[in-house]
């Protein structure tokens, strides 16, 4: 099969599975989606929704949060991990909104790049979920279910990204990327996947998926046996 064909077949059962998909981080406006996405390296988007609730009551603005000094918002997102460096992104980026932006977030992907602790995926997912911007961010999920599906080789999700917006149609990548977002959690997940329960990888699953799979199962027999 042809790999836009199977792209849009995996599409189609997406559809099907995902016909809605919420953004999963809680925010207002395009400054609090960016802060919640720049929270979500590394982290849940459950814990930083548990976090940006206190975040907002200390400042939820630009100009407000450039304001308060980086010990005061470390303190409040340390759940979230690597607390130094995104306060000091959170703060930084505020400050440049405030004085080059008059506190008004950029529609703009090179601008966004250029903010503190913003990097392309952060940027991509404000372009596209903020601004209806056709992006496609890709994260390690993704990365690593574009490879379980044959959909990409990309050694990074740089590549990945281009493998993948050159097999679907740019309408659909705002609304793609969480879908199979959501799938992953749901069904495809990093530890403990099943190629064979899987509704895509056991249609269009990497052989060498299934051949581990099926040796992690016999080791496991053979101890049990044992």
């Amino acid at each position: 099969m042809r790999k836009i064909e199977k792209a849009r077949a995996i599409q189609a059962i997406l559809d099907d599975l995902f016909p809605e998909v919420p953004i999963p981080l809680n925010h207002d406006d395009p400054y609090t989606l960016l802060v919640a996405v720049l929270l979500s390296a590394q982290c849940t988007d459950e814990r930083v929704n548990q976090v940006t609730p206190r975040l907002w009551q200390l400042a939820r603005t630009p100009q407000t949060m450039a304001r308060k000094t980086i010990e005061e918002i470390q303190a409040i997102i340390r759940p979230c991990g690597l607390a130094p460096a995104k306060a000091k992104g959170i703060h930084g980026l505020s400050q440049i909104l405030t004085e080059k932006y008059e506190g008004v977030v950029p529609a703009d992907m090179d601008a966004l790049e250029q903010l503190p602790g913003v990097g392309h995926k952060t940027a991509s997912v404000v372009m596209s979920q903020a601004f209806g911007v056709p992006a496609f961010p890709v994260d390690t999920h993704i990365h690593r279910l574009a490879w379980r599906w044959t959909l990409s080789t990309g050694k990074n999700v740089a590549e990945t990204e281009k493998h993948l917006k050159a097999i679907f149609p740019e309408s659909s990548w705002n609304k793609l990327h969480l879908q199979i977002i959501y799938f992953g959690r749901s069904y495809c997940p990093a530890r403990g996947h099943n190629p064979y329960d899987c509704p895509i990888c056991s249609i269009y699953g990497r052989r060498e998926m299934f051949r581990e799979f099926d040796k992690t199962m016999a080791r496991k027999s053979t101890r049990k046996g044992s």
